[in-house]
């Protein structure tokens, strides 16, 4: 029987609602046993076990970073802790890490050495959507982020349309914040008349909003602002 550590998926909160609200008390009774994690963002972690009110001093904590910048090659030496008998904790920028953020090939990796994982009960804002579309929650797929070039975006807006009556699969994606006016007004441009569009604005948030619309009626929408708003989008 190995010693090895066991390694946390935490998930974290989407944004400023109150942590009580959406993160089990059993999450943070972990975050004060925990003393090293691998995290997206370190200035994000930090203020958010800073706000989980963790016992520790935080400057005594471990951090590795995962994100975009940190290869892949490192992280052998970030599971040393681990082969070590420590339990990690792995924190992404918001929601749930390994699902549309880093933490899989972590991951990937203890499952390759036999270390023992255990994903959290957190918010998600794939699942959160999807449970309030009204869309088929059997057969989806999340694509993430659609091209940036407008002819390009639009084409695949088009392709995604197809697979969500093809296929009856819900297509979920996201865009950057300060995009999400260019790519609500390329979804109303370009898709049908009367395809379904969710659109679910500040999740768990006090200023949440989630909608279901043919594009039809979409066009008629002339209050939502979804401009700087972190925001998931759903054709069904």
């Amino acid at each position: 029987m190995n010693k090895f550590g066991t390694l946390y998926l935490i998930p974290i909160t989407l944004g400023e609602s109150p942590i009580n609200n959406v993160i089990p008390e059993y999450n943070n009774v972990l975050l004060n046993e925990i003393d090293v994690y691998a995290v997206e963002n370190i200035k994000t972690a930090r203020r958010f076990l800073k706000k989980a009110g963790i016992q520790k001093p935080i400057e005594d904590l471990t951090f590795f970073e995962i994100g975009k910048r940190s290869e892949s090659s490192n992280y052998p030496t970030f599971i040393k802790p681990l082969l070590e008998g420590k339990n990690m904790g792995v924190l992404s920028e918001a929601g749930c890490p390994g699902v549309a953020d880093p933490g899989a090939e972590l991951v990937a990796l203890a499952q390759e050495k036999k270390i023992k994982v255990v994903p959290l009960v957190g918010p998600s804002s794939i699942l959160l959507s999807l449970m309030a579309s009204g869309f088929n929650g059997q057969s989806f797929c999340f694509h993430g982020y659609l091209p940036i070039e407008q002819k390009q975006r639009v084409n695949k807006l088009k392709e995604l349309e197809r697979n969500a009556f093809r296929e009856k699969q819900t297509q979920l994606f996201i865009e950057t914040p300060f995009r999400n006016q260019a790519i609500f007004k390329d979804i109303l441009t370009s898709l049908n008349n009367n395809t379904k569009l969710c659109v679910a604005v500040d999740l768990t948030l006090t200023t949440e909003e989630i909608y279901t619309k043919s594009i039809e009626d979409w066009k008629k929408e002339t209050k939502l602002d979804l401009n700087k708003r972190p925001c998931i989008f759903l054709i069904g």
